[in-house]
C-alpha cells in the first residue's frame, strides 16, 4: 500500500494481520485505518492500536444501516420457513451439523 493510503476493514477481523497493521501505522508506512473489527473480539481494552492518532474505530456496527437489517432479517425468515417445511435452509450457521 501507498504510505498515503487508507485500510478500511468490516469484514471481519481475522481478515487484517493486526499487529503488522499497528506496526505499519506507528511507522507511517500507510496513512491510516478505519476498523469497525479488530482481531480479538472483544479486544482488549488495552490495546496500542486505540492510541495511534491515525485509527478509527467503531465497535462493529458497519452492517447497521436499515438495508442490511432488512436483509438480514429476511434470510433469518427463510431460513426457518425452509426448516418448517423440512428442507435445509439456505444459510445455516453450522452446515456441519446437517450432514
Amino acid at each position: 500500500m501507498k504510505s498515503t493510503a487508507y485500510l478500511v476493514n468490516t469484514a471481519r477481523g481475522g481478515l487484517v494481520d493486526q499487529a503488522a497493521l499497528t506496526e505499519a501505522l506507528q511507522g507511517g508506512v500507510i496513512a491510516g485505518a478505519g476498523l469497525d473489527v479488530l482481531e480479538a473480539e472483544p479486544p482488549s481494552p488495552d490495546d496500542i492500536i486505540y492510541t495511534l492518532p491515525n485509527v478509527v474505530c467503531y465497535p462493529h456496527i458497519g452492517s447497521a444501516t436499515h438495508e442490511t437489517r432488512r436483509a438480514m432479517r429476511e434470510l433469518a425468515v427463510e431460513n426457518l420457513l425452509a426448516v418448517l417445511a423440512g428442507k435445509r435452509p439456505p444459510a445455516p450457521v453450522n452446515p456441519e451439523v446437517l450432514g
